[in-house]
């Protein structure tokens, strides 16, 4: 029996990890679950027919009092909403699905949790293949878009749980614990949703909560922000780009054995080695067998809405790096290029600091600037005097490339902003602009 039994759970926001939690904990537990929005009929009728009671509205914390026992909030829902202030007023506990769902885990499985401000998706998803391809009974889940809610009861002992998780997952865990936490790097992003950059940093630590010595850390030796957050985490600590995995001889090593030449690699960019890198020391824990590794790297091309490559038509090549939702991110894009770049910026407007892009943009020839943050971008392109055209829609921008696109050029999508203005997810985004190619 777990700690979520015959409990009065005050669900805020439903998307995904709201419905799949509620799923997991309406038998036993009287629920709430509230929206600002409309949900999907059929995911509503189906709580509602196990007795879960739905509400759609803007004032929720009117509904919230003190007889609730717990809040369970959509990791996308600010700690500054009203419902969890007035939960904190009460002393009522905020946990997030995946720190329910955790509490439904078998004893014996090992939990492989990857975070960081960029790569988290490519190291996840390569672990994934590698250890599939050594027919090892792993499941994934996390922020990738699977809830561990909807996972957990195909779980077993003797099983791999591979987790992304992001810092707005982290923010509301307290019992999670992993066996093997990876940190790809730290870097100013998500901001709006933190009070300051030392808070943020240290959400991304609480990866390594409740680990010993037995528990294993695989951090970037290349990245001081991430060396300084975790000097005195009681992990056994693993380095890439660094002692334990390198970059040799144009071929990447583990513990001094060769693995692969980047030759070999399908996935370019030193961004990529570096995931590349994480990955390989989180497999080695399970039996490193190059074979395997060649015939997955020599093979993946790369995450959707991640630098994927969508289409060259007359001699232009379109690239979708819709999940590119900070600058940093995108300039891991921009540094991927020696060709003219035509480049779409702009989405939410979270006071991102498209400055941190001046010195990368030797390609750049023309910004279309879109969204909520067009305005400042355009003027971010007079400093920088780059060309620049400003619509709303990423539809206007599109027409506009469409004219200016000339042979030998890259039209990339990669915002450095959230999708949110416009989109409800960045997947959306990036599956616009391929329709619109």
């Amino acid at each position: 029996m777990t700690m979520y039994h015959k409990n009065k759970i005050f669900i805020l926001g439903m998307a995904k990890s709201g419905y799949e939690c509620a799923k997991l904990l309406a038998d036993d537990n009287e629920i709430l679950l509230t929206d600002s929005k409309e949900q999907d009929q059929n995911h509503k009728q189906e709580l509602q027919d196990r007795n879960v009671n739905i509400i759609i509205t803007d004032n929720p914390e009117s509904l919230l009092d003190e007889t609730y026992d717990v809040i369970i909030k959509n990791p996308g829902i600010n700690m500054k909403h009203p419902v969890i202030q007035k939960a904190l007023q009460l002393n009522i506990p905020v946990v997030n699905e995946m720190e329910v769902a955790y509490h439904y885990l078998p004893k014996n499985i090992t939990i492989i949790g990857i975070t960081g401000s960029n790569g988290k998706t490519t190291t996840t998803t390569l672990i994934y293949e590698i250890l599939k391809k050594k027919n090892l009974k792993v499941h994934l889940g996390g922020n990738i878009g699977y809830p561990l809610s909807s996972i957990v009861k195909d779980i077993n002992e003797g099983d791999i749980l591979l987790l992304e998780i992001s810092d707005h997952q982290l923010l509301n865990m307290h019992d999670f614990k992993t066996n093997i936490s990876v940190l790809t790097n730290i870097c100013p992003t998500h901001l709006d949703f933190h009070n300051s950059y030392e808070d943020y940093k240290k959400t991304k630590k609480k990866i390594f909560a409740h680990h010993n010595e037995k528990d294993l850390a695989i951090l970037n030796e290349g990245d001081i922000e991430s060396l300084n957050e975790t000097k005195d985490i009681l992990s056994n600590k693993r380095f890439f780009k660094g002692k334990d995995c390198y970059i040799k001889d144009d071929a990447i090593f583990v513990d001094e054995e060769k693995i692969i030449k980047l030759s070999d690699i399908k996935l370019k960019g030193n961004h990529n080695y570096e995931n590349i890198m994480a990955c390989l020391l989180v497999v080695k824990e399970f039996g490193l067998n190059r074979k395997e590794v060649y015939e997955i790297l020599h093979e993946f091309g790369g995450v959707e809405h991640r630098l994927e490559f969508v289409k060259e038509e007359n001699g232009v090549i379109y690239y979708n790096d819709s999940k590119s939702t900070n600058p940093v991110s995108t300039i891991t894009a921009l540094k991927s290029f020696e060709s003219p770049i035509l480049l779409i910026l702009g989405g939410f407007e979270r006071n991102q600091d498209f400055y941190d892009l001046k010195n990368h943009l030797e390609y750049v020839k023309h910004i279309y600037a879109i969204g909520e943050t067009r305005d400042r971008i355009a003027s971010f392109a007079s400093d920088c005097k780059i060309a620049c055209t400003k619509r709303e829609t990423l539809s206007e921008a599109m027409k506009e490339i469409k004219k200016d696109a000339t042979k030998g050029c890259i039209v990339l999508l990669s915002p450095a902003s959230a999708s949110w203005d416009q989109y409800d997810k960045f997947e959306s985004r990036g599956e616009e602009f391929k329709r619109l190619i």
